[in-house]
């Protein structure tokens, strides 16, 4: 935790708070604030809200002189509900946590949240610091315009909206200019970018713009997307560009399409088999990751089992499984409840599940070279989203080239090749 005079941001939840997390603690150094903790929180799930609550009790117990700032889309939602607790100095919104002027001491507002639902445009601050990150998220896209029956995201993060591309571009700029190798392209539906400009662009003309404008960027990776709307463009180019990654971190949530519907995704089950089919027509080397929910209301074995069935008829290799939790103002919350005992039971199946496709990937990998962006704790991850640890300690922010000699249950061991 902090010591005198610090700083910190503790983030929960997911890439684009990760991104916004470094926006905050840019702007906390310009503001020059001292002694000031912020909790960037996430709204995902009642189990994230409650993880938040702890970690903020935690924080004021270890640091009883420090002031705590409370964020993120829990708080966006709720922020009463936050603002009352002891602990808590001030509640900022999703917006406000984005501008200078809220973390200077002499704000006196315990409250600075305002109705996220009245933005009609998103702005990415730039970041001139990554704290010696080698791979950097830029956010391209806020909000959310769907509403499926599990998710209070939409009123964390308000209506879909579209950084503006030469804001894009010139954030990539620094970031090239610094010598980031790798970029990820992350916001709540990325799949829905330039949608609300009068132009119509889409996901695939920035990334192909990304591209043609910055032939140094050495790697470009996609955040999570919806399957349903990979755009022709961006088919194009995943065919055809290897600087950007094969690997697809798919928006599923589940495998069964009255279970789909019932969430009221854009996807069915077949929607996705021949999304990925047709990904690895194009780069047979492509790996998946996926979100999946156990345990939605009304889901039965059979159900689950086509969740099961699916991951390995996809042959997906990461999964991020998430045990339902209701909320009590999202419509899942009124459908017919699955048993804790059960949700629980499923989830560990899931990850078993998880555990097994990871290590026929780690498998099918060994005696393979692959190149891996060097991390500061000098492990590196490959273009397949693989962790590798190499056999020697490499300069971060390098990207390297190895061959895999090994495996452990979480990483890949790689034999340094010469250059």
């Amino acid at each position: 935790m902090p010591n005198k005079d610090t700083n910190k941001v503790l983030t929960f939840g997911c890439r684009l708070n990760i991104y916004e997390s470094q926006v905050i603690s840019d702007l906390l150094k310009k503001s020059d604030t001292k002694n000031t903790i912020v909790v960037n929180t996430c709204a995902v799930t009642a189990e994230a809200e409650r993880q938040a609550f702890q970690s903020i009790r935690r924080t004021r117990r270890e640091n009883p002189n420090h002031r705590i700032i409370v964020t993120g889309c829990a708080a966006q939602i709720n922020p009463e509900k936050f603002s009352n607790l002891p602990e808590v100095d001030q509640v900022l919104g999703n917006q406000e946590k984005m501008q200078l002027e809220s973390f200077i001491p002499s704000n006196g507002s315990r409250i600075l949240v305002d109705d996220i639902m009245t933005l009609t445009n998103a702005s990415a601050p730039p970041v001139s610091v990554f704290d010696g990150k080698t791979r950097a998220f830029i956010e391209i896209q806020n909000g959310c315009n769907h509403r499926c029956t599990f998710c209070r995201i939409p009123y964390g993060r308000g209506n879909s909206r579209s950084v503006p591309l030469r804001a894009i571009l010139s954030q990539i700029q620094q970031l090239v200019n610094s010598g980031i190798p790798e970029v990820i392209l992350t916001g709540v539906d990325i799949t829905s970018y330039g949608e609300d400009f009068p132009e119509k662009l889409t996901l695939g003309f920035c990334v192909q713009q990304i591209l043609e404008n910055f032939p140094d960027l050495k790697r470009l990776r996609l955040s999570s997307i919806d399957p349903v709307e990979f755009d022709e463009t961006l088919w194009e180019i995943f065919a055809t560009n290897n600087r950007l990654m094969p690997h697809i971190h798919i928006s599923l949530q589940a495998g069964d399409d009255l279970i789909l519907k019932r969430m009221k995704r854009r996807h069915l089950r077949k929607d996705v088999i021949n999304f990925c089919a047709r990904m690895r027509s194009l780069r047979p080397d492509v790996v998946f990751g996926a979100d999946i929910i156990a345990g939605f209301p009304t889901e039965t074995e059979e159900m689950f089992q086509n969740s099961l069935d699916l991951i390995e008829e996809c042959n997906i290799s990461y999964l991020h499984v998430f045990p339902f939790s209701p909320h009590a103002e999202t419509p899942a919350s009124r459908m017919p409840q699955v048993n804790r005992g059960m949700i629980k039971e499923r989830s560990a199946r899931l990850r078993l599940l998880g555990d097994k496709m990871k290590e026929k990937l780690f498998t099918l990998m060994q005696g393979q070279e692959a190149e891996i962006v060097v991390e500061q704790n000098y492990s590196g991850l490959t273009e397949h989203f693989a962790p590798v640890m190499p056999d020697q300690n490499l300069e971060p922010g390098t990207i390297s080239r190895v061959k895999i000699v090994g495996k452990t249950s979480s990483h890949l061991v790689g034999q340094v090749l010469p250059c």
